[in-house]
């Protein structure tokens, strides 16, 4: 009876390890996604920016920062999209991944892009934290696509342009 039960007990263990191993996953690709580690957060890169500088392009500069909000933006939207809707379209490379327009935006535009950034990243987060989620699983619609690959493919990106706001608002002198 004795040896039933740790036989029983090696088998719950052996089959919660894996579970605890996605739990972990999981929350680490939340914190990939969310939190800066090693680099400046998205909510850092856009706190405190003076109005008047959402537009201009720095010499040596290729975008302004509304430039890089709006792409960071739209890129983050359409990964996320194409992750959970077969019936997506992604817009046209590269100019769709672009604002149409470079001029700064008012107050309410630049707001209405940080809300809609935040927004879509929280969801990419929540797709993650599903446990229905299969990480590992095609994207049925996708050409070998993966949650996993989809959700480290945002944090990536993120980080990147991420690190070119803040490298637009030292050029501006608008970073501590």
């Amino acid at each position: 009876m004795a040896e039933h039960g740790a036989v029983c007990l090696q088998s719950i263990t052996r089959n919660l390890r894996p579970m605890a191993n996605d739990a972990v996953l999981r929350q680490h690709l939340v914190d990939l996604l969310t939190k800066g580690n090693a680099h400046a957060t998205f909510d850092e890169a856009v706190k405190n920016l003076p109005a008047e500088l959402r537009g201009k392009r720095p010499k040596g500069a290729e975008h302004s920062l509304w430039q890089l909000l709006e792409h960071l933006r739209i890129a983050q939207w359409d990964i996320l999209e194409f992750s959970r809707d077969a019936k997506h379209k992604s817009p046209e490379w590269p100019t769709g991944y672009w604002p149409a327009k470079t001029t700064p935006p008012d107050e309410k535009a630049w707001d209405k892009s940080i809300r809609a950034f935040r927004r879509d990243l929280k969801a990419m987060c929540e797709l993650v934290s599903d446990e229905k989620t299969d990480l590992c699983a095609k994207i049925p619609h996708g050409d070998g696509q993966t949650i996993l690959r989809e959700a480290l493919l945002v944090a990536d990106h993120n980080a990147y342009h991420v690190g070119q706001l803040v490298l637009v608002r030292r050029l501006l002198g608008a970073w501590k």
